[in-house]
């Protein structure tokens, strides 16, 4: 197995931790530095690694870490890492044990980890194992998603849409519905909470989407447009981006005008973007883990797919137990633990902030 050395970046070598994020495959926003700023303001311990071969970057992670209330020890989780070439087995062992080291000395009582690997990827499953890490009962992110290939430009996009959403979007341009670029956080937010009031999801206070909006944007790593009926903003859309994709992070509405289909031609702009700045792919960002009208996530994943975009199964999160009965206690008898202390479970429906 590779011999990985362990390097901890400092806290304020933000320049060291971009190089590494550069220079590795499979970058995702919620490894970014700013991510893990802004869990540091909410009660998270930020610690930042480079695993080095050979004098270069093979792998990274972002390890985030919380005390439990009144108890000794701390939850752990690697937020969609590590980063690293999954077809070099070796090296993903090694990833996986350096994250389990410092996880332990950290008093985790387990840490757990959720890259974006193929749910048919046995290879990456049987590693796991060897590895002593367990396929978890709770999922923090999406485990599936809806993912739209931009590589052929925007013929080869609308072409790949369903006839209605293509006609939705001209009929949202024919009546006069415009999209444009913001960072009124405030209009932004008021379109979140409207949204989650009547879908039925919780959300956080306006200060952490303030932050979370301004700070991605500031570094260039996040974009917000609104649609507008003459100066009615009636839906929003915030999107993350890194390496080569597009994350349709947030997404609001209003009642107002819908039959404008205002929607339809918010995500038709934001694809123009990615593609006008180079991004091969747009992450939709949550799809139903059952391919059924049952599942809560069915009517939205509808919508994703009318443009095209393709349903992609994940091999979800694994986790490395270091305690075994707090654990069990955690996971079996205080199943909505995360839910109501730190905001971590699965959400009912996509595109509300994640852990």
């Amino acid at each position: 197995m590779d011999s990985l050395h362990i390097q901890p970046i400092a806290d304020h070598a933000r320049v060291d931790w971009d190089a590494a994020l550069a220079a590795l495959p499979g970058g995702h926003f919620l490894q970014t530095w700013e991510w893990g700023d802004l869990k540091a303001q909410y009660g998270w311990q930020v610690q930042r690694y480079v695993c080095e071969r050979n004098g270069r970057p093979a792998a990274a992670f972002t390890l985030l870490t919380r005390s439990l209330p009144r108890l000794p020890w701390r939850v752990a989780y690697v937020p969609k890492g590590p980063l690293l070439d999954f077809g070099d087995p070796s090296l993903f062992s090694a990833a996986l044990d350096a994250i389990a080291g410092v996880a332990r000395e950290a008093r985790a009582i387990y840490v757990k980890t959720d890259p974006d690997l193929a749910a048919d990827d046995s290879a990456a499953a049987a590693i796991y194992t060897e590895r002593n890490w367990d396929a978890s009962t709770e999922q923090i992110q999406f485990p599936n998603t809806a993912l739209l290939d931009l590589a052929g430009g925007e013929d080869a996009v609308l072409a790949a849409m369903k006839p209605k959403t293509r006609y939705n979007i001209r009929l949202a341009s024919r009546r006069g519905v415009v999209v444009e670029q913001t960072t009124d956080w405030d209009i932004l937010y008021r379109l979140y909470a409207e949204t989650a009031a009547r879908d039925g999801f919780a959300i956080r206070e306006a200060g952490y989407y303030h932050a979370l909006w301004s700070a991605f944007s500031r570094c260039g790593r996040g974009v917000a447009f609104l649609a507008k009926v003459g100066e009615d903003a009636v839906a929003g859309l915030y999107l993350m981006h890194c390496s080569d994709t597009g994350w349709f992070f947030t997404g609001a509405s209003t009642h107002r005008h819908r039959k404008m289909m205002p929607n339809y031609l918010l995500q038709w702009h934001t694809m123009q973007w990615l593609m006008a700045h180079g991004y091969r792919w747009y992450d939709l960002w949550g799809a139903p883990t059952v391919l059924d009208e049952s599942d809560p996530l069915w009517g939205v994943y509808r919508f994703k797919q009318g443009f095209g975009a393709q349903y992609v199964r994940r091999l979800g999160a694994y986790d490395r137990v270091f305690n075994q009965p707090v654990y069990a206690l955690l996971t079996r008898f205080v199943p909505y633990y995360w839910r109501l202390r730190h905001g971590l479970a699965r959400r009912t429906r996509p595109n509300g902030h994640s852990a």
